[in-house]
């Protein structure tokens, strides 16, 4: 495997990215991994690392470099403690239009690198990037082919770039993983969601992972677990499989 942090340049910045890739039988299709809210930290990477040894170029840019942070350290357990709230700032700090802009970046940088595969790219994005994903599917029908979110968070808001009205606007393949237990996606976004979708025929599926919580995915999280991680990992696989060879 071939491992390097580069900055990317963006119209806003700088954004630093972790990129992952075998390092033969080039080139490799692309994944933008978007973080969750604690940022970046060896679980992510190690999670880049996992896709990466499937056959993927994967890209795990630090979404928070517009405010010059990048790892932030153990979150306490604590919700009004200073650091929770930190994190929730930073998170509340993004918008879909800056991460499209970033998106827009990372493909054109992927696009000048030998390594990276010209062709169809995939997304994934985790609890607050669940949306990003699938609005970059939206964004860049032309090139993103197969997008899942995994216990994505504001994924039906009564925004006109809400996530579940953008998906009309993607040509790939969608996935929605969902927590049975997730005060950031209840059970109520997660029926509407999979109504809208459902209403207008697009290629999507939602599917509800029971009895766990938000999180389920993160080895290092208290709401891990693994038999619905490895599911995930089965799922998303796939559907790169499917859509990006």
């Amino acid at each position: 495997m071939i491992e390097q942090t580069v900055e990317i340049p963006t119209k806003d910045g700088a954004a630093t990215t972790f990129i992952v890739h075998p390092d033969r039988d080039g080139p490799h299709p692309v994944v933008i991994f978007y973080m969750d809210a604690p940022a970046i930290r060896e679980e992510l990477r190690d999670m880049a690392r996992r896709f990466a040894s499937s056959g993927y170029y994967v890209m795990l840019p630090n979404l928070y470099y517009r405010s010059g942070e990048m790892e932030l350290g153990p979150l306490s357990p604590d919700p009004d403690h200073p650091s929770r709230k930190k994190m929730f700032d930073l998170m509340y700090s993004l918008t879909i239009p800056m991460i499209m802009r970033d998106t827009d970046a990372l493909l054109a940088f992927a696009d000048r690198d030998a390594a990276a595969s010209k062709g169809k790219v995939g997304t994934v994005g985790y609890c607050m990037s669940g949306q990003f994903s699938i609005n970059a599917a939206a964004h860049r029908p032309d090139r993103i082919a197969a997008s899942a979110s995994i216990y994505g968070t504001f994924l039906v808001t009564d925004k006109p770039d809400s996530p579940h009205v953008m998906a009309r606007k993607a040509k790939g393949e969608l996935y929605f993983a969902c927590a049975e237990i997730d005060q950031w996606a209840p059970m109520e976004m997660v029926e509407a969601l999979d109504a809208s979708l459902k209403a207008d025929g697009i290629e999507a599926e939602v599917e509800l992972y029971p009895a766990v919580h938000h999180g389920f995915a993160f080895p290092q999280r208290p709401a891990y677990d693994k038999a619905s991680a490895e599911r995930h990992w089965q799922r998303v696989l796939a559907l790169f499989r499917r859509n990006l060879h």
